[in-house]
């Protein structure tokens, strides 16, 4: 069974989500602040995923999401009442899946949810995909660059894998939305702006692989 951990310190808007995903056959774990929900994961690491409130007491929802991905990759939707291009961006460099901001639909989050599973559930035959000093290895999802590996986001290493795979085709930023995040995303396109500068950061010297198509999106391209 799909299981996932619920951090939220709002009991109405817990019972609300946990209503929900329970109608979908998940099972759900809550925690009411982030103190307790650090001690649920220091004794269970087999989440499916995780849905954590930005603002909760003893500790918030950003330094225990940098505490969960210090060991563990597991998908994590931050929910909040600020929607700020800020917080999106800090969510995104700190290894956020999504983002979703307070009042919002719990159908939409159960879209996500869906979308997050379905992509995080897919098995990819372990071969070594290698673009120049660039390599890739899709089930360990490690990227080595020069032979060193680099640490990247889920959702970086999700984007890198899907513009190397459709190597030398333009992708808009709508498909690598869609394909990327799995799900007809409602926010800034912007996001993927972000994604791409941090990715060419973290591959430089070769961020010229991933050129901007003006006015279309990217495309991934070894220069010669």
């Amino acid at each position: 069974m799909i299981k996932i951990l619920i951090a939220e310190d709002e009991d109405k808007m817990r019972q609300v989500i946990r209503k929900y995903l329970e109608k979908e056959e998940y099972e759900v774990i809550e925690a009411c602040d982030g103190g307790v929900a650090l001690e649920i994961l220091e004794k269970e690491n087999d989440f499916s995923l995780i849905i954590l409130d930005v603002m909760m007491p003893l500790i918030d929802g950003w330094t225990l999401c940098r505490k969960v991905r210090e060991k563990l990759d597991t998908p994590i939707i931050m929910l909040t009442a600020r929607g700020e291009e800020y917080d999106r961006l800090f969510g995104f460099e700190l290894g956020v899946d999504d983002y979703i901001v307070k009042p919002f639909s719990p159908r939409e989050l159960v879209a996500r949810i869906k979308a997050i599973l379905k992509r995080s559930s897919k098995t990819v035959k372990n071969h070594i995909l290698t673009y120049g000093n660039i390599k890739i290895s899709p089930l360990e999802r490690i990227l080595l660059v020069d032979d060193e590996e680099i640490s990247l986001t889920p959702k970086e290493f999700d984007l890198l894998l899907f513009l190397t795979t459709n190597n030398k085709q333009v992708c808009s930023r709508e498909v690598l939305l869609n394909k990327v995040w799995g799900y007809d995303f409602m926010g800034d396109l912007r996001t993927v702006d972000t994604h791409i500068k941090q990715l060419r950061e973290k591959i430089s010297p070769y961020k010229g692989y991933i050129k901007t198509i003006w006015g279309t999106g990217y495309k991934f391209k070894v220069e010669e």
